[in-house]
This record gives C-alpha cells, structure tokens and sequence, in this order.
C-alpha cells in the first residue's frame, strides 16, 4: 500500500473510487437506456429467426475444438491489432495536447523536457475551480488534466499522477476521484463505434458518447461525496 505525502493510505481512497466508478456505470446505463428506449424498443429478437438463414458449410458448433480454437485466435488477434489502430489517433492526439496545455516551463525554462508545455488549461479552469472544488474536491487546477486526459486514455493520464504527487497536491480525495472517472472512461475513444457496430447500432454511437461522458462525471461526484462521508 503506498503513502501519500499526507500520510494516507491509497488503498482505501481506491475501494471509495471503485464504490464511485460502481455508481458511475449504473448512472451511464440507466441513462443510455432511456435514450435509445424510444428509438429500438423493448421487443426481443428471437433466437430461431437469428438462426435462420445461417451460411452454409461446416458450423461453429459442428467444427472441431482445435479448429473453433484457432479461428478465436486469429480473430481475436486481427480484432485486438484493429482495435489498437482505432485507438492510436485518440491517445495521441488528445493526450499530447492535453499534457502540452497542463504544465508550464520548467525550472530552467523550456529543456524539451517531458511535462512542458504552455499552461493554459490550469489558468481556464481557475476561472471555475470553484466548480471543480464543489464537484471533485480539486484544490488545484491542474488536477483537471486527469479527468481531460482519460477521455484520450487512461493510461496516458496515469503518468501524470506522479508530477501532482511530487507537487504535493494529491491526498486521499484526489486517488479516489481519479479512480472513479478512470475506471469509468476507460476506452472513452475506442469502445462506443466498435462496439455498436457489432450490435448492429452504430447510429446510435452519439448517444453512447453522452450517457458515457455524464457516467464518468457522476462517478467522480459520486467518489468525492462517498470520501467527505467515509474517509
């Protein structure tokens, strides 16, 4: 279990987190359901229609064990490669800009360090941390990078803890807030137009996006409220 410099523990911010992600799911779903209710209805596909019309030749079920084995294995890989495209531009793109737009020069100026860039994101959100105070508990401004850079990817706004740490700005509020909305918008960018094209509902990718974004933010809200009541 790793100390924070306040002398918490990160374990127990992190199972207040896992509670908040927890309510942050429910939250997307029951949201992503009234949304599309009206547009697919609540009608069941019947397994026999699904069945009919299936391709001729030799069946999943039919096929034999080592062969259903290797057929999940080269799908599995040529899904996973195409999923890790589709995912590339996202982390990219929106980590890059983010970090750029988080942290200001170093100590000797501008190194080509990592961590340097223009700093305008902490000046925009200190025109309304008093809203991030009152939602997440965020004393610092910069702390919204975390929440930003998960939208791209969670791993990416994982490195950025270390930093806050040294800074001296992380405490049990902030592990647990930063779980909870990683946890939820992990594969923010990759999941929602995979996913629904699979289920045949790539229309409805927009609405996803939505109830996702609104998911990840109550989990956040949900995580500071569960720390002030339990931590």
């Amino acid at each position: 279990t790793l100390q924070l410099p306040s002398g918490e523990s990160t374990a127990s911010a992190a199972l207040i987190g896992l509670l908040g992600a927890l309510i942050g799911s429910v939250v997307s779903t029951r949201l992503m359901q009234r949304m599309i209710r009206p547009l697919v209805g609540e009608t069941l596909i019947d397994d026999e229609v699904v069945s009919v019309g299936a391709k001729p030749g030799l069946s999943q079920e039919a096929a034999p064990t080592w062969l259903r084995v290797l057929n999940a294995l080269l799908d599995g890989g040529k899904s996973g490669v195409e999923l890790g495209m589709a995912v590339i531009p996202g982390v990219l793109i929106i980590s890059t800009f983010v970090m750029l737009l988080t942290f200001g020069p170093g100590d000797k100026g501008y190194t080509g360090e990592a961590f340097q860039g223009v700093a305008l994101l902490p000046v925009l959100a200190a025109k309304v941390s008093w809203l991030f105070d009152l939602l997440f508990g965020f004393k610092q401004p910069e702390l919204v990078a975390f929440p930003a850079t998960s939208l791209g990817a969670v791993g990416a706004a994982m490195s950025l803890v270390p930093p806050f740490i040294a800074k001296g700005w992380i405490t049990g509020n902030e592990v647990a807030v930063f779980t909870a909305m990683g946890m939820c918008w992990s594969g923010f960018l990759s999941t929602h137009t995979a996913m629904l094209d699979a289920l045949g509902y790539r229309h409805l990718t927009s609405r996803a996006i939505v109830a996702h974004t609104i998911g990840g933010l109550s989990a956040g809200v949900a995580a500071h409220q569960l720390y002030l009541l339990l931590g």
